[in-house]
């Protein structure tokens, strides 16, 4: 056996003790107590004798310790049940969906209501926005006149397309029959259409009449990693065993196009592209490539500047989109590191624990006005994770959480790559970012992922993975087939 083979062997090993290291300790204990109680009471001779000789303290440990090594048995089995991430598909797109930036501009040109003023400053923003020529538009973008094109018609369209190709492939990597989903959860902020995005999920695949079915709107780009938040807390709340949730997150561009001269409007242009992702949860570890961790959601909308940074309005002559504020990275840093506050016990080795513990002291100590300042230790957390799945909110945002993290460009690489590609698909993106981590044959057995999500409000949202199966990067490649072998690529 090779040395690495060992060492996650004895790391697998490690992680099994820990996880059933109470009933471990407690069944010898209680037993051990129940013997030397029964042995001690024995050396007194008759059964009358021995009941006499027992004292009432003796009596107790003998019946208790055993009920309570069971019933804290069943506690702790309890408190671990788990909920397994069996696997996940990207919306790809097609050649129709790729529309270079230079005949997008042109078609933005032919729009009445956009000043050629605008047209330069979005050239601009397109070149420094971080985004390739191969992002996927909807439909309606391929048309000369297409702010005519944007109809509830064509909306709807667009939503089906990418929720169906997604949940097509999911259920075709993982042979999931649809009437086997017990749990159907869905997420597009602001196309909220009637029938419902469930409803239309179900219609198309006939799933079961008695599915939970629930859908998230108006939660910006962290919805995705609520959803599936949102979904794990139903599959723990069912006593059912091998139960199965699906989540779809998704973005509708078509009916959010802004037509009016407002820069900081503009913005989404240059950011927001075609994309979706479908996810299958289940409480049974059959088949699954992930196990879910921690999911932490901060949320700071009670600050005015937090809550008014992604604002959808209406500018000066009626025109609707959604106003991105420029405090947005300073925003999603400091609501990320509330965040952190938040998840670091729960996810730091000891050894980080404890500096930051003496690091938190000796400010107190020290910097209460003398000459003396010590700075706050920044909890290192990649001494907790291995791979890191940021939002691709964008090159600021970005170059902010990385700042932030003191994360390295590789460890940033996923999210860079992903905006680079597919741009900002929204509540979508981190599942892009974690195919990318795979299709680069990164992903061990054992290794701990941290997606983060950004959305309006503001909030922060994380979710942690643990791989207890890596993918076979030879078989399929998800959304980045056929281009992993050009990445990265320099911006």
């Amino acid at each position: 056996m090779s040395s690495s083979r060992a060492r996650r062997h004895l790391r697998s090993v490690y992680k099994l003790v820990l996880r059933n290291l109470f009933p471990i300790t407690a069944f010898p204990i209680a037993a051990a107590s129940t013997a030397a109680v029964v042995f001690v009471a024995a050396s007194f001779g008759p059964p009358y004798e021995i009941v006499r000789a027992l004292k009432p303290a003796h009596l107790f440990l003998a019946r208790f310790l055993p009920a309570a090594a069971i019933v804290y048995y069943f506690l702790w089995q309890w408190r671990t049940r788990q909920v397994y991430l069996v696997d996940y598909a990207c919306f790809r797109g097609s050649h129709q969906n790729r529309i270079p930036s230079a005949t997008f501009l042109e078609h933005m040109r032919q729009i009445p209501s956009l000043s050629e003023r605008s047209v330069r400053f979005l050239i601009r923003l397109l070149h420094s926005s971080g985004l390739g020529e191969e992002t996927c538009f909807p439909p309606a973008a391929a048309y000369l006149f297409f702010h005519e094109e944007c109809t509830l018609e064509a909306s709807r369209e667009e939503a089906e397309d990418v929720m169906f190709s997604a949940i097509d492939d999911l259920f075709a990597k993982t042979g999931t029959a649809p009437e086997s989903i017990d749990i159907l959860v869905s997420n597009c902020s602001s196309f909220t259409p009637t029938p419902s995005f469930p409803d239309m999920i179900i219609n198309r695949y006939k799933m079961r009449s008695n599915i939970r079915a629930l859908h998230l709107s108006g939660m910006g780009c962290s919805a995705g990693l609520v959803a599936v938040e949102l979904a794990r807390n139903l599959l723990l709340a069912s006593a059912a065993p091998g139960r199965r949730a699906l989540v779809v997150s998704t973005e509708t561009l078509t009916p959010n196009y802004y037509f009016g001269n407002e820069r900081a409007m503009l913005l989404p242009y240059c950011l927001f592209r075609m994309g979706g992702a479908a996810v299958l949860l289940s409480t049974s570890p059959a088949n699954a490539r992930f196990r879910l961790g921690h999911a932490v959601r901060t949320l700071t909308a009670a600050d005015d500047r937090s809550y008014r940074c992604i604002f959808q309005e209406e500018d000066g002559t009626g025109n609707k989109g959604a106003n991105l504020s420029k405090d947005l990275p300073r925003v999603a840093a400091r609501t990320l590191k509330a965040n952190i506050t938040a998840i670091a016990p729960l996810v730091l080795p000891a050894s980080e624990k404890i500096l930051f513990a003496l690091s938190f002291v000796s400010g107190k100590l020290f910097n209460g006005g003398g000459t003396v300042r010590v700075k706050l230790r920044v909890p290192d957390m990649k001494a907790a994770f291995e791979h890191f799945c940021i939002h691709a909110g964008g090159r600021a945002v970005i170059d902010e959480v990385q700042r932030s993290l003191g994360l390295s460009d590789v460890d940033a690489e996923p999210s860079r790559m992903t905006l680079h590609r597919f741009g900002n698909t929204s509540s979508s993106s981190t599942w892009y970012e974690l195919a990318y981590v795979e299709a680069k044959d990164r992903m061990r057995v054992g290794d701990r992922v941290w997606m983060i999500g950004f959305g309006s409000g503001f909030k922060c949202t994380s979710v942690v993975l643990h791989c207890i199966a890596a993918p076979d990067c030879k078989i399929n490649n998800g959304p980045w087939a056929k281009c992993i072998q050009r990445y990265p690529v320099r911006i």
